[in-house]
């Protein structure tokens, strides 16, 4: 692993963590806190599958083949760092209760694989392609390309 390809990666991450943790704040959805049958509504559904897939998506373009497998990680972190913050910083609000570990987790996982579409069609957008292509063949398309290119120039 390079040193670029390392410093993309955690600016994927960083990213990917940015664009949860905002979509968070801005649909004012808190996935760890429970309201009873009111916490499922419309917003908490595009806060649960939307945002992830979207986050995931950014993490596939920045960091290129491979972001389908780094984008599991953003919801991992925020989620788990939203559930200390509510459990040790801001607390349970009147009227809420904690999630319970067994739904939050199930919540968890749905958000990961939400994300890992989103990273999949990040990468698709950003390789044009799916699938992994042997570096032989595509120095080969490139210089054959570059050779029409050279040809039709001249």
């Amino acid at each position: 692993m390079t040193v670029r390809r390392l410093k993309r990666g955690v600016l994927a991450l960083i990213a990917g963590c940015l664009v949860i943790y905002g979509g968070d704040h801005l649909l004012g959805i808190r996935i760890e806190l429970f309201w009873g049958l009111s916490t499922f509504n419309p917003l908490w559904f595009v806060d649960l599958f939307i945002v992830p897939c979207v986050a995931g998506s950014v993490v596939g373009m920045i960091y290129g083949l491979g972001g389908k497998w780094m984008a599991y990680f953003p919801p991992l972190i925020v989620r788990f760092y939203g559930y200390f913050e509510t459990l040790k910083f801001i607390g349970v609000p009147d009227g809420a209760a904690l999630m319970p570990m067994g739904w939050w987790g199930f919540f968890v996982i749905l958000a990961v694989e939400s994300a890992a579409i989103g990273g999949v069609i990040g990468e698709i957008l950003i390789k044009r392609t799916y699938g992994r292509k042997p570096i032989h063949l595509e120095y080969q398309e490139r210089a054959a390309k570059t050779q029409e290119k050279s040809q039709t120039d001249a």
